[in-house]
């Protein structure tokens, strides 16, 4: 964290005031918001809600790195942008619209983006990195780059109607990304850009949540997310957290590590998806339907096991008698537990939860894990109607 002298004037003390007023603030923590240098890597969906917020809370730089153009599309959910900049570098929009709201700090574009050939060198220049991007070879670039250039790196990401976050500060003995998923998903096995669909106040919770995260980093107060991963549920606004060790066989941080550089042939920066004809992915699909999931368990139940990974508590309200129960947050604890030689269905109450869990349980290694689209509920619909639904 910064640690050089800065007196706030009697603008800023009048502009953040209401903030000040908190005790865990004060002119002291203020003061650490006006002299840090703050990176966000990407300025869309996440990206905005944090910059809006990370500006009116007086953080003293920005950095804004974008290659991307506003599109039409963007406008739903990407605040930072009004319809007049449709068409403009998606920079340069963020920039006028965070300096419309705030020109007290200052604000550093970036319009070549972050690349392998400049990644390290931008990180080093600023204290901490909001990391707003939505595809997996960005997502692995900033994160092996936050960890050489030794900065902290808040993550966020959101698939439908779920979020999550974390900080990744292997500096301070928490994991890095690569501990929670060591490689990215196969291609073809989530779905890219613009085929899953999203709500724009959700990138709004977990953009702001980001912001949060910064600002107890910056100003030293409240528990941060590092060595945690918090899942947030837009449907009934339920909320999880698993931890995530440190991984000894981290490619990048453990104690055998092999990446040392950034080799860009380890980046993909594409968000599309190829299609894979591997018979590994036929046998055991990424997703399956409530149908397609309680067939299996009917024709082959010697070689499919069922896996609920909910809260104890919504077990009370419904659940399948042949299933196992793991609570997500238990997943990574029971990891040696789970079979290879079976088929493991995943499931939870809608489909959100159980595809993390898939997606984990697949970088790991277990190629063999389906989620359940539509999840128990989705049984109660289908399946069993005398299931209670919630």
């Amino acid at each position: 964290m910064p640690d050089q002298s800065t007196q706030l004037d009697a603008a800023a003390l009048r502009r953040y005031n209401r903030q000040i007023l908190l005790e865990e603030i004060g002119i002291e923590g203020q003061e650490k918001l006006a002299r840090a240098k703050v990176l966000i890597v990407g300025a869309g969906g996440l990206g905005s809600p944090a910059a809006l917020y990370l500006a009116a809370a007086g953080i003293g730089t920005i950095g804004i790195a974008d290659i991307d153009h506003v599109e039409e599309h963007n406008l739903q959910r990407q605040l930072l942008h009004p319809t007049g900049s449709v068409g403009k570098p998606k920079v340069d929009s963020a920039i006028a619209s965070l300096r419309a709201i705030n020109p007290l700090i200052a604000l550093v574009p970036h319009l070549e983006g972050v690349t392998p050939e400049n990644a390290v060198k931008l990180f080093e220049q600023y204290d901490i990195i909001l990391d707003g991007t939505d595809n997996f070879p960005v997502r692995y670039l900033n994160n092996d780059a936050a960890f050489l250039a030794q900065r902290p790196l808040v993550h966020g990401s959101i698939y439908k109607f779920e979020g999550q976050i974390s900080v990744f500060d292997s500096q301070h003995g928490g994991p890095c990304y690569r501990c929670l998923f060591p490689k990215p998903p196969s291609a073809g096995s989530v779905p890219n850009c613009g085929e899953a669909g999203v709500i724009g106040a959700l990138c709004g919770v977990i953009g702001s949540m980001q912001a949060l995260e910064v600002i107890k980093y910056l100003t030293g107060y409240g528990e941060l997310q590092r060595g945690k991963l918090l899942t947030y549920r837009a449907l009934d606004h339920q909320t999880t957290s698993i931890v995530v060790p440190r991984s000894p066989d981290c490619p990048l941080c453990g104690s055998k590590h092999i990446i040392t550089t950034i080799e860009p042939t380890r980046y993909q920066p594409s968000c599309e998806a190829a299609p894979t004809t591997s018979m590994n992915e036929s046998e055991y699909p990424v997703e399956i339907t409530v149908p397609e999931a309680h067939q299996l368990l009917t024709d082959k139940p010697e070689d499919t096991i069922l896996i609920d990974v909910r809260e104890p508590h919504e077990l009370e309200i419904c659940r399948i008698e042949i299933a196992q129960h793991i609570p997500m947050r238990q997943i990574p604890e029971n990891l040696s537990e789970l079979p290879r030689d079976k088929h493991v269905l995943i499931m939870c109450h809608h489909g959100g939860r159980s595809r993390r869990v898939t997606e984990y349980l697949r970088a790991q290694g277990l190629d063999n894990v389906t989620n359940i689209d539509g999840g128990i509920d989705g049984w109660a619909i289908e399946i069993d109607q005398k299931l209670a639904r919630y």
